[in-house]
């Protein structure tokens, strides 16, 4: 075998890939000889002759065996080709394929014996030793595969890559298949960060053996997370180098535009090329390092951001200003402060949004926009004379369409600020505004009327805002107004405002109000309505919102109940979701209590309760208590109780009433249904005996009469 060094070699490879075609050739030749078919011995034979006949044969032999030491088959002896004996030539060529095998046979144990000493020594740290005796290994049997493969892997653990893949790559050529020869090779290129070659040796271990999918996932993500890691630190390296610059250009920058007695457009043109350089998070840092937000100190560019009446180069130069702020102050609260901390900034900007001129404004608009993202800088903004602003920005609502959305939104989330951080103060205005946005649904401004609603009706969670939006009338009629408007098919944009409105009306129902109480039945008469919507999420708040309002008026159970609210009821128990669902058995409970009509359309449309008694089975107490509830209350009609006979209703009563549940309801509602199941039918008492149920019967009873 040819040192490590000339495996690469080209003609190394040549010669080697010649050596075992020959072997395979000589091989098909001695089964041809051995055929029991005539036919292909003749074939073999006049093969043979031909091969031995060659002239280039006795050449390449001799070339073979310069590097490769092969045995050939002795032909000396042979007086000519016509002369050849068939059986002495095939005696021959058995005994040169015996003398083969012995060889083979012999160096094999050698080459194990060497691959062994190889093992010792790189288990014992000696890598370099171990390299020896594999390649001592190799001289002896150059197909071994084994020997390639753990020469790569003492290859790997000296960091010489490139000779660990050379190996490799003969490993496979021994063994197409070798995994081992996969995994190191992936290793190896893997250190050399070829990404994507090891990934493709990983991809080949498992195209070769599917069993191998974890091993490979933990490979694939080991070479995922180094790949992250190289283009992280390259990354950082090129940040670093950019920031030095960007932080040199910022300094030049700013240094340019502190500088007086120069022309508008010269600061207007820096304050551009400024603003490139500010917008990312390096940038930003660079920016108030250096003292940014100190620009307005040259009286001229303070001059053109404080004028009343601009020219149209002072209105240039504010609106780069306005760009820069933004640039510099997006997602960055630190830098946000500090711009309010400029005197001229917290003074200008309410006029500017007041100015007339819409460029002006809508970048002050954006500006504020930034603040308004967050809570900390809504609380910055809610520090500034918050009043002005309102006036200002109320203004601008009614005047500019084209942004009248992204002024409403800031506007909502000031106002939403102002009353957290206030308490009750603003709790008028804000109960005025919400009548503002509401009526204004019909102007087309869907998005802001949403977003409106939904800040409200996260405001309302507050007690005291909350009693007060429900004291007012205008609030109430125009979530009626929104209501109807919903009912339009071809209005599918008030969707999400009446989501948004029903979640706010939610909120305002716990509230103890008689003005709630003069819209209970218009309110169940929209949301009955609302119930046949295709938005889930509507027909879930609008069953919420039944669940709650019908207690307070009898009238409302019973326009709902004439409307066909026990069968859009029932059908949510059984296919709708869990909130849908608790609502929906809420809702038959208050329909049932008050409501003859509701208990007898309840047991036509499910005749043996099926679902009542799955609900019984909840895990939820709230649910199994209104279920309860509602049997209780539709055992008052005749042949109910006898509907339940054969059913489970006994044991899930007898389980509730004596359990341990943590509301009470729940035991008592149970023991009230228990006790009118028995009273109305007794044959129900027979299995409350074979429970061993009477003494909770016995307890039931107290119940029922007090019912």
């Amino acid at each position: 075998l040819c040192p490590p060094a000339m495996l690469r070699d080209q003609d190394t490879e040549a010669d080697f890939q010649r050596f075992l075609r020959r072997v395979d050739d000589v091989t098909n030749l001695l089964q041809g000889l051995n055929s029991p078919d005539s036919a292909v011995r003749e074939k073999a034979f006049a093969e043979t002759e031909k091969r031995l006949q060659e002239p280039g044969a006795s050449r390449e032999e001799e070339e073979s065996r310069t590097t490769v030491n092969r045995t050939l088959i002795n032909t000396s002896g042979t007086a000519g080709a016509e002369a050849v004996d068939a059986d002495g030539f095939l005696a021959a060529l058995e005994k040169d394929a015996k003398e083969r095998a012995q060889r083979r046979r012999r160096n094999e144990q050698l080459a194990n014996a060497l691959k062994e000493k190889g093992n010792e020594a790189f288990r014992a740290g000696d890598f370099a030793l171990a390299i020896q005796r594999y390649s001592e290994g190799l001289e002896k049997l150059r197909d071994k595969q084994e020997l390639y493969t753990n020469r790569a892997q003492a290859y790997l653990k000296l960091h010489e890559y490139e000779k660990a893949i050379s190996d490799c790559e003969w490993a496979l050529k021994c063994n197409k298949n070798c995994l081992k020869a996969y995994f190191i090779m992936g290793k190896a290129h893997l250190a050399l960060q070829h990404f994507a070659e090891s990934r493709q040796c990983y991809e080949q271990m498992v195209l070769i053996d599917p069993q191998k999918q974890t091993l490979f996932q933990d490979c694939v993500n080991e070479v995922g997370l180094e790949e992250k890691r190289v283009r992280d630190e390259e990354r950082a390296e090129r940040e670093a180098q950019a920031g030095s610059a960007a932080a040199l250009s910022i300094q030049e920058l700013l240094h340019k535009i502190s500088s007086p007695d120069q022309d508008i457009t010269y600061y207007t043109g820096n304050i551009r090329l400024l603003t490139e350089l500010v917008n990312n998070c390096t940038g930003q840092t660079f920016f108030r390092m250096n003292n940014g937000f100190s620009i307005l100190r040259n009286e001229t560019v303070r001059g053109a951001f404080c004028a009343e009446s601009k020219s149209p180069a002072e209105v240039e130069l504010c609106v780069s200003l306005l760009l820069l702020w933004q640039a510099a102050c997006a997602g960055n609260e630190v830098n946000q402060q500090l711009l309010l901390a400029q005197p001229d900034v917290s003074t200008q900007l309410p006029e500017l949004l007041s100015c007339g001129t819409v460029r002006i404004q809508r970048e002050t608009m954006a500006l504020i926009g930034l603040y308004a993202e967050t809570k900390n800088g809504q609380r910055m903004m809610v520090r500034q004379d918050l009043s002005r602003w309102m006036q200002i920005l109320m203004a601008i609502v009614k005047a500019i369409v084209a942004w009248v959305d992204a002024a409403e939104n800031n506007m909502l989330d000031l106002l939403g600020e102002e009353s957290l951080q206030t308490g009750t103060t603003l709790s008028t205005n804000v109960a005025l505004l919400i009548t503002h946005v509401l009526v204004k649904a019909e102007q087309g401004r869907q998005a802001a009327l949403a977003r409106g609603v939904s800040m409200l009706a996260s405001l309302a969670e507050d007690v005291e805002l909350r009693a007060q939006l429900a004291q007012k009338r205008e609030f109430w009629q125009s979530c009626l107004q929104l209501l109807d408007k919903c009912g339009d098919a071809s209005r599918p944009f008030y969707q999400q405002s009446v989501l948004a409105v029903l979640g706010l009306i939610l909120n305002l129902l716990p509230e103890s109000s008689s003005t709630i109480q003069d819209f209970v039945v218009p309110i169940s008469v929209r949301c009955l309505a609302l119930l046949n919507h295709q938005d889930g999420g509507i027909v879930t708040r609008a069953t919420g919102v039944l669940s709650y309002v019908l207690s307070a008026s009898p009238s409302a159970v019973e326009e709902v109940v004439k409307g066909g609210v026990v069968k859009k009821m029932l059908k949510f128990l059984k296919v709708g979701g869990q909130l849908t669902s608790g609502f929906a058995i809420k809702t038959l409970a208050i329909c049932t209590k008050s409501s003859s009509r509701a208990r007898e359309e309840l047991l036509k449309q499910d005749k043996r309760l099926r679902v009542l008694l799955k609900l019984l089975q909840s895990e939820d107490e709230l649910t199994v208590g209104s279920a309860a509830f509602c049997l209780s209350q539709c055992l008052l009609l005749p042949g109910a109780a006898s509907a339940l006979l054969g059913s489970s209703v006994v044991q899930l009563l007898l389980r509730h009433a004596g359990g341990d549940a943590h509301r009470t309801l729940v035991k008592e509602n149970s023991a009230i249904a228990l006790g009118r199941l028995c009273v109305a039918e007794p044959r129900h008492i027979q299995q409350v005996r074979k429970l061993n149920g009477l003494a909770i019967l016995n307890s039931c009873m107290q119940y029922v009469h007090s019912s």
